[in-house]
């Protein structure tokens, strides 16, 4: 036997230190002897003499540099935390395997589309896709989907409950209102039907020939009349019903009367202080002679004013607006309704004959701008500055049809004599033609190069529609094919009225520039 297996080699064990430095310095420190701050040496050496040196003194050893602090690591809580972690990863891991999720790409974009995240990532594939989707499923939840449809459903309702009509009990008043216009407007129906039915028996020999005969007379049409109007910009115009007068509106806060064709002053109405918004005739202003008020007037400091053809005062004045603008304001077809429409977003009908306010109505969420009545005087159509449209049904209050494809307010409206077809004009420099039977918009005519101050169709038939607007012209239209017959040039600034006389012999325009215009075929 070697003597290198005698012998055993013991491994070294670790010995492990537990708790706190600064206690185990101290323990150090008082296990080692009490020790003088200085200690004496005397050196060996002499000079012979037999007297020893002078002793040195040398200063003891420090203790050292110890650094104590009071913070301790709890390893034992960090440890139970990460497994925490892990435990929980392995469990997300396996919920995610567990969880079907659809194979068809485009159902995986759109249920990542309602989570609210992103549907696809740079360079990320189909798979790769609905791991992502299968591990949000895990972590929110496997109904998370359903959650969320539940949501988007409950503020759904929520916005369809808002948008939901309100009725509240109005006057009596209101009820002998509507009751009396749905006398006056079934028979008149009626017999626009009844028209209708004879119209469409025509041969279509002779239509064509009548709007070819039109068609010559609009391309045709020219400057007749240019007559300066006020020392402000003039803002409305309309003929009388008999053709033979024109009135106009300015925002000097005149409002004068015009012969037609002659273009001479006959009378100078004053009683607004500003601007003066619009200025309409009663429809038997010069039918019969009986009737009291002639006209109506609103402005920009919420007065309307009724006026008749004898004095230069106003008659009457409808209060209940102020201080709110007055924009537009229309009589209804039987004059004895006259419509308002206010800045504070509502317009009214007012009862001439009961001398009363009968009606607020409310449901544009921006200003009220013009106000238009059909022909029966069973509906009206309203316009706002929120781009959006109205027809009202005056029987019942209702709003039978919601007029949305504007991008920007509206300017004008106007019900064609068909009784159907309503022609809007708006800031977003388009005219679109609505259908009150479809409740759709039938065509968009790229009608000027400006925004639309007011569109017009032609009395009686309804063949022509004309616009005018902010780009100094105003253009006529035909009715069929919405193709542009005639542009009238000659304003110097933007046209802000227009107007087609009932006998369809005249047009009138009225503009920034102080001046209006009449045309006529030549």
């Amino acid at each position: 036997m070697s003597d290198d297996e005698d012998i055993l080699y013991v491994k070294k064990q670790k010995t492990l230190h537990y708790g706190s430095l600064e206690e185990q310095e101290r323990l150090r420190l008082s296990a080692l002897p009490p020790a003088a701050p200085t200690s004496t040496v005397i050196s060996a050496d002499s000079d012979g003499e037999g007297e020893p040196p002078p002793p040195v003194t040398v200063p003891a050893p420090e203790t050292g540099h110890v650094n104590i602090s009071d913070e301790y690591m709890e390893l034992e809580e960090e440890m139970n935390r990460d497994r925490q972690a892990l435990l929980e990863e392995f469990e997300r891991r396996k919920r995610a395997r567990q969880i079907n999720v659809s194979t068809d790409d485009e159902e995986v974009k759109r249920n990542l589309r309602q989570l609210g995240e992103p549907i696809c990532l740079f360079g990320e594939g189909p798979a790769d896709r609905r791991s992502r989707l299968r591990d949000l499923l895990a972590r929110l939840g496997e109904d998370a989907i359903k959650k969320k449809q539940e949501e988007e459903e409950e503020r759904m309702q929520q916005e369809k409950d808002q948008e939901t009509t309100w009725y509240h009990e109005g006057p009596e008043a209101l009820k002998i209102s509507r009751m009396w216009i749905a006398k006056y407007s079934l028979p008149r129906a009626k017999a626009r039907l009844e028209q209708a039915r004879k119209e469409k028996e025509v041969a279509d020999a002779t239509r064509t020939a009548r709007r070819q005969e039109l068609q010559k007379k609009l391309q045709a049409l020219s400057i007749y009349c240019s007559q300066i109007g006020d020392t402000r910009p003039i803002s409305y115009c309309q003929f009388s019903p008999d053709s033979k007068m024109l009135a106009t509106a300015s925002w000097s806060g005149l409002c004068k009367l015009w012969s037609v064709p002659n273009c001479e002053l006959l009378k100078t109405l004053r009683g607004h202080n500003c601007n003066v918004g619009a200025i309409v005739f009663h429809p038997k202003a010069m039918e019969d002679e009986t009737t009291v008020c002639a006209l109506a007037s609103c402005a920009a400091d919420g007065t309307v004013k009724l006026w008749n053809l004898e004095s230069e005062e106003p008659l009457a004045d409808v209060e209940g607006h102020a201080p709110h603008r007055v924009s537009r304001l229309a009589f209804h077809p039987s004059g004895r309704f006259l419509g308002t429409c206010c800045f504070d977003n509502s317009w009214r009908l007012w009862d001439l004959e009961q001398c009363q306010e009968v009606l607020h109505q409310e449901g544009h969420c921006k200003p009220v701008y013009c106000i238009s009545y059909q022909i029966d005087g069973s509906v009206c159509a309203t316009g706002g500055l929120d781009a959006f449209g109205r027809v009202w049904d005056l029987r019942t209050g209702r709003c039978i049809m919601f007029i949305e494809g504007h991008l920007k307010a509206i300017y004008g409206i106007d019900f064609s004599p068909n009784g159907y077809h309503i022609a809007t004009g708006s800031e977003d420099n388009s005219c679109k033609i609505w259908d009150l039977r479809r409740r759709a918009c039938l065509y968009t005519v790229p009608a000027h190069m400006n925004l639309l101050s007011e569109v017009k169709y032609q009395k009686g038939t309804g063949q022509f529609l004309v616009t005018a607007s902010y780009d100094n012209t105003a253009k006529v239209w035909s009715n069929k094919t919405w193709q542009p017959m005639r542009t009238l040039s000659g304003h110097d600034g933007k046209v802000m009225c227009v107007d087609v006389s009932p006998d369809s012999q005249f047009i009138a325009t009225s503009s920034y520039d102080r001046t209006f215009k009449l045309w006529a075929p030549e």
